[in-house]
């Protein structure tokens, strides 16, 4: 009679830690396939990106708007909460670019400047 009470034990404990691998297992989010740019994301842009969830992803939205667009990665170093090392494992998935630059774009791919061309003479 007493391994029956060991048995219902251990079997609560094996399901509780079954549950806690099957929720961190799958709490873990793919990486985006694309850079993210800081100045065009949308906040469920920046949460795809490890280390970003959505308090991040709303302080980094409200930064930009305050401050104005990003001029480097490093500029996330101002917000609270990002240190060094986070910045470090999210670098890779984040760009910075014009804000009203298309996302992803190669830089061959962009648009040349407009020449400037004289005023035709009457």
């Amino acid at each position: 009679m007493a391994t029956r009470p060991l048995t219902i034990r251990f079997l609560f404990l094996a399901i509780l830690v079954f549950s806690v691998v099957a929720v961190h297992c799958a709490a873990k989010k793919k990486p985006p396939l694309k850079t993210v740019n800081l100045n065009t994301a949308t906040s469920e842009e920046l949460q795809k990106v490890p280390g970003i969830g959505p308090a991040t992803a709303e302080k980094i939205l409200q930064m930009r708007k305050s401050y104005g667009a990003f001029k480097s990665v490093d500029d996330l170093l101002a917000i609270r909460g990002i240190g060094k090392k986070r910045l470090d494992k999210m670098r890779k998935y984040l760009t910075v670019g014009k804000p009203g630059t298309p996302k992803n774009m190669p830089p061959s791919a962009k648009p040349a400047p407009a020449a400037h061309k004289p005023p035709d003479k009457p």
